[in-house]
Formats: structure tokens, C-alpha cells, sequence
């Protein structure tokens, strides 16, 4: 068994501030080749993910602490949704379906997400390109 305690999270934290990405997984999953990818995902407010889509799964979040933005962007860039997910506040998570172009953003210090899609791994390829 493997306990998500605040130890581990803090951990991860602490290592995603270390990271030059300012973001760090912890995987649940033994293999990439998995056909469950179960992680979890450290984020600091200062981390760059590009707006992105899988087509060939779902993506599920949910928040165990922090504060973090989720946005849903059309084939033209416009943003169809934009939610603050906070566990303080009754929003704990979000399913991003497959194909929907979406931006995760960390709005706080230590956040910390709870992450499952369909394996196996496949890198990011379709990135969406907007000017803000």
C-alpha cells in the first residue's frame, strides 16, 4: 500500500519547487505501457503547461490541495470554460473529455492534483497555440 498522506505531498512539493519545470508526477502506474495512468501532479503558480488535448482519452482531476485553474479552449482558441477548482470551496475536481483542448494552471503554492487518463502514456503532441 502506498499512503497520500501530507508527507508525501509535501515531498513532492518540495521537490516540484526544485524542478525547473516548477512541477513534478508521482506515479501509480508500474509502466508507461499501463492502461491506467494514476498520478500524482505537483504544480507551482509559476509553471508553464501549453494549452493541450488527448484524443485518445479522458482526463480526470482531482484537487487534494491547492488552487487550480481550469480552462476549455475551442479549435479557434476561444475559451469555452474557465473554473477555479478548491477543495475549500466544494469544487474537487474536473473530467476533461477526450479531444477537448484544455490549460491546467496552479493558483497556489503547493497544489497538488490527483490525475487518471487512459494508457498507454503518449506524449503531448497536439498543442494549441493562442496569443493572450
Amino acid at each position: 500500500m502506498e499512503l497520500i498522506d501530507n508527507n508525501l505531498l509535501d515531498g513532492l512539493s518540495e521537490k516540484a519547487r526544485a524542478n525547473e519545470r516548477l512541477r513534478l508526477n508521482y506515479n501509480f502506474h508500474t509502466s508507461l505501457d499501463d492502461k491506467s495512468q494514476r498520478l500524482l501532479n505537483a504544480i507551482e503558480p509559476e509553471s508553464k503547461l501549453a494549452i493541450h488535448r488527448h484524443v485518445h482519452t479522458a482526463e480526470t482531476f482531482l484537487v487534494l490541495r491547492g488552487k487550480i485553474q481550469i480552462r476549455i479552449y475551442d479549435d479557434n482558441g476561444k475559451i469555452k470554460s474557465d473554473v477555479i477548482l478548491d477543495p475549500l470551496e466544494g469544487r474537487f475536481g474536473a473530467n476533461i473529455p477526450a479531444g477537448e483542448w484544455h490549460e491546467v494552471k496552479s493558483l497556489e503554492k503547493d497544489s497538488v492534483l490527483f490525475e487518471c487518463k487512459d494508457g498507454p502514456f503518449r506524449p503531448i503532441t497536439d498543442i494549441l497555440q493562442v496569443s493572450h
